[in-house]
C-alpha cells in the first residue's frame, strides 16, 4: 500500500507539504517524479518545484542519493515501512501543474506525487487535509472517497486509486468555489467554478453542459436513452456502456486565459471570466435574449465539449504507444491528428447537435478553422502525422517561424475528419444503389460517427493504431481509404474541402482578405498612440518579399500623391494596420518605414489585391441538415 498525505498550511508560501509512506519498500528503493503530464506533450520538469526531500525508517534518517533530475534512491532496508517528506512549490495558474494561494488550491498528481518504482500498480491512498485557519473551502476531485473514512461534507478526507496512473489522472480543486450538479443519461456530473463574479449564471451553465454531455454519451452509445437505461440491456461488455460512473468539471475563471486538460472522469478548464454566462439585470448578459450565444460563451462550451469527448477519445481509445505511460521521457505517436484533431472536429459539431448553435453558427466556427489552416504556410511543409510526432519539440515550443514550418494537428486534424466524414456520407458512387430501400441507400454509405463507434468496439475502448482506423473505414465503406490517408495525413497535399462542402449544401465564397493576411503578417497593435509590432512574417507573402522580419516596429509608410503634379511621396505615421488602406487608396505599392534594432529601414511593399479568404454560408439547408443533425 502506498499512502500520501497532502497538507496546505503554507498557503502564503505557495507550498504543498506531502508525506509519503511505503509499507513494503525494496532495498535501496527508488522514487521518481514525472517530467510531463499526459495530454500535454512537453517535458515540463516538475521536479524543479520539489524541495526539502527527507526520509526516515524506524525513526532514523535515511540517506538519499539523487540519480538524475527526477529520480532518487533511498538507502533503506527492504520490508520495513519508510516515510518520506517533501514540499512542492505551486504557483502555476494553468491546468497542467499546481497552484496554491489564499483564494484557491489546485494540483495534478504528476506535480505532487512521487512514483514508488516497482509499486506503481499497487493501491494508492491520499489523505487531503483542509487548510487550518481558512474557512469556506471545499474540495472536488474525480478520485473515489474511501468507504472506511469518507471525505467530510466539504470534500476533505481519504481517497483511493487503483494505482499510480489513476492517482495521477485525477486532479484536485480546492477553495470557496461555486458548485452545481446534474445528471446526463443517468450519470452524475458536478461542475465547480473558481473565480466567478456575483452575476455568474451557474444554472445556465449547468443546463448547457448537460445538453453537451447527453449528446456525447448518446454519440458513443446510441442505445442508451436519456435516463441512462440500456435498450440493449443484455449486452454487458464494458465498451458498450459509458466508461465513467461520475464526472467532475473543474473550471478556473481568470481575467485572461483559455485551455483545458482531459482526465479519465474529470477535466481541468481555464476560461476568461467575462465569457461566463451572467444573470439578467444590471451587468446581465443581454446577448442571450435573441437566442444567440455570445462568442466567448460559445468558445467556452466548445472547450467543455472538447474535453468531455476526450473521455472516450484519448483517455480510453488511445494510441497504442500510450498503452502504458513512460512518465520519465517523451512518449511519441503519429496519431495526435486523430485524437486531438477528430475531437476538435466533433467538439463544435456536437454543440450543433445538442441544439446550442444553429447551422450558420456552426459554419462560422468551421470557417474559422479552415481559414486558420489555409493561412498557415507550414501546411505545405509538414504533414499532420509529422506534426503529431513533433509535438514535443515544435507545437509546444512555438516561435515566430512556427506558422511557416508546422501545421497544427488540432486544426488540420479536424479538417481531415471533416473530409473523411463528408466523403463517407457520399457513399461509394461506383457501386449500385441498394434496391427496395426507402429512402434509397447508396451501397457503402456510412458516416464518421459510425467509424468512431466501430473503432470503440473493435479496440474495446483501449489502444488503437492507424491500421485499425484503415480497417474500419474499409469495412464500413466497402472500399480502401489508403489513398486518402496517405494524401491527407502523411503528405502535404491540399484537402478537397471546397468540393466536399459544396456537395453537402455549403456555399463557399471567396472574399478579399484583410490587410494582415494579404501581406502575410501577424502583428500586435499597442493602441491608438502606440505602434505595430511584427510578430510573424509568413512564408511567401508580400511582407517577406519586402524584407520585413519578426520583431520589426512598423512606424510609417510613404505613398505617392496621385493628385499632385510631383511624384514626391508623402509620409504617414500609423498606429494600426487599419490606417494603411484609407491613406494608400488605390496605390499598389508603398514604402514601409520600420525600426529594427533602432535603425530605420525603408522597405518597398506591394499591396496585393488577389489574396482571398473563405466565407461559408448555407446553400442547401436540406443537405446540410443531413450532415449536421445526423
Amino acid at each position: 500500500m502506498i499512502h500520501f498525505t497532502v497538507e496546505t498550511d503554507d498557503i502564503h508560501a505557495h507550498l504543498f507539504s506531502i508525506t509519503l509512506k511505503v509499507k513494503q519498500p525494496a532495498e535501496r528503493q527508488r522514487v521518481s517524479l514525472p517530467v510531463w503530464i499526459p495530454g500535454s506533450y512537453l517535458v515540463r520538469e516538475f521536479s524543479k518545484n520539489l524541495q526539502g526531500l527527507s526520509a526516515s525508517q524506524r525513526g532514523r534518517a535515511v540517506a538519499i542519493q539523487q540519480l538524475d533530475k527526477a529520480t532518487w534512491e533511498l538507502d533503506c532496508t527492504a520490508g520495513q515501512p519508510i516515510e518520506l517528506r517533501y514540499q512542492v512549490y505551486a504557483l502555476d495558474n494553468s491546468v497542467r501543474t499546481a497552484w496554491l494561494d489564499a483564494s484557491r488550491g489546485f494540483f495534478n498528481g504528476t506535480s505532487l506525487f512521487l512514483r514508488v518504482n516497482g509499486q506503481t500498480g499497487a493501491p494508492h491512498q491520499v489523505q487531503i487535509k483542509a487548510p487550518r485557519g481558512v474557512k469556506g473551502w471545499h474540495l472536488a476531485t474525480g478520485l473515489q472517497a474511501l468507504k472506511v473514512l469518507k471525505a467530510n461534507p466539504a470534500g476533505f478526507g481519504l481517497y483511493q486509486a487503483d494505482g499510480y496512473d489513476e492517482l495521477a489522472d485525477c486532479p484536485v480543486e480546492m477553495g470557496p468555489f461555486w458548485s452545481g450538479s446534474f445528471k446526463a443519461c443517468g450519470i452524475p456530473h458536478r461542475f465547480v467554478v473558481a473565480g466567478t463574479l456575483p452575476s455568474f449564471d451557474g444554472a445556465r451553465l449547468l443546463v448547457d453542459a448537460q445538453k453537451i454531455c447527453e449528446a456525447e454519451i448518446r454519440f458513443w452509445h446510441p442505445d442508451i436513452d436519456k435516463r441512462g437505461d440500456k435498450k440493449a440491456a443484455k449486452n454487458k461488455a464494458p465498451h458498450h456502456k459509458p466508461p465513467h460512473k461520475d464526472y467532475v468539471f473543474m473550471l478556473n475563471a481568470v481575467d485572461d486565459g483559455y485551455g483545458g486538460l482531459e482526465h479519465r472522469n474529470s477535466t481541468a478548464l481555464v476560461c476568461n471570466r467575462k465569457d461566463l454566462p451572467r444573470q439578467g439585470g444590471a451587468g446581465g448578459d443581454k446577448a442571450f435574449d435573441n437566442g444567440k450565444l455570445p462568442e466567448g460563451y460559445t468558445t467556452l462550451l466548445g472547450l467543455v465539449s472538447h474535453e468531455y469527448f476526450h473521455t472516450w477519445n484519448v483517455k480510453r481509445l488511445r494510441p497504442s504507444e500510450f498503452a502504458s505511460y513512460d512518465y520519465g521521457a517523451e512518449n511519441y505517436t503519429e496519431l495526435l491528428w486523430f485524437f486531438e484533431g477528430f475531437t476538435s472536429y466533433y467538439d463544435d459539431l456536437l454543440l450543433c447537435r445538442a441544439g446550442l448553435i444553429d447551422a450558420a453558427g456552426y459554419l462560422k466556427l468551421l470557417n474559422k478553422t479552415i481559414n486558420q489552416v489555409m493561412q498557415t504556410p507550414g501546411r505545405l511543409v509538414q504533414s499532420v502525422a509529422q506534426s503529431s510526432f513533433d509535438a514535443w519539440v515544435k507545437y509546444y515550443r512555438q516561435d515566430e517561424n512556427t506558422p511557416n514550418a508546422t501545421v497544427s494537428y488540432y486544426t488540420k486534424g479536424a479538417l481531415v475528419a471533416l473530409c473523411l466524414d463528408l466523403t463517407l456520407r457520399m457513399g461509394n458512387q461506383s457501386t449500385r444503389r441498394v434496391a427496395n430501400e426507402s429512402p434509397p441507400r447508396v451501397e457503402g454509405h456510412t458516416t464518421l460517427d459510425e467509424v468512431m463507434r466501430a473503432l470503440w468496439v473493435r479496440c474495446q475502448g483501449g489502444p488503437m493504431t492507424e491500421a485499425d482506423l484503415a480497417a474500419v473505414l474499409q469495412t464500413l465503406s466497402g472500399r480502401s481509404f489508403a489513398a486518402e490517408l496517405r494524401q491527407w495525413v502523411h503528405s502535404t497535399t491540399e484537402l478537397p474541402l471546397k468540393t466536399l462542402l459544396e456537395h453537402h449544401g455549403v456555399a463557399v465564397h471567396e472574399d478579399r482578405a484583410q490587410l494582415a493576411q494579404a501581406l502575410g503578417l501577424r502583428v500586435a497593435e499597442t493602441g491608438a498612440n502606440g505602434s505595430i509590432q511584427v510578430k510573424t512574417v509568413l512564408r511567401g507573402g508580400a511582407a517577406e518579399a519586402a524584407g520585413f522580419a519578426s520583431g520589426d516596429e512598423w512606424l510609417a509608410f510613404e505613398v505617392e500623391n496621385p493628385g499632385g503634379r510631383s511624384k514626391q511621396a508623402n509620409a504617414w505615421r500609423i498606429h494600426k494596420l487599419d490606417d494603411v488602406v484609407p491613406i494608400a487608396g488605390n496605390a499598389s505599392q508603398v514604402t514601409a518605414i520600420v525600426s529594427r534594432d533602432k535603425r530605420l529601414l525603408r522597405l518597398p511593399l506591394d499591396l496585393p489585391q488577389d489574396v482571398v479568404t473563405w466565407r461559408l454560408a448555407v446553400r442547401d439547408a436540406g443537405k446540410l441538415k443531413e450532415w449536421l443533425r445526423a
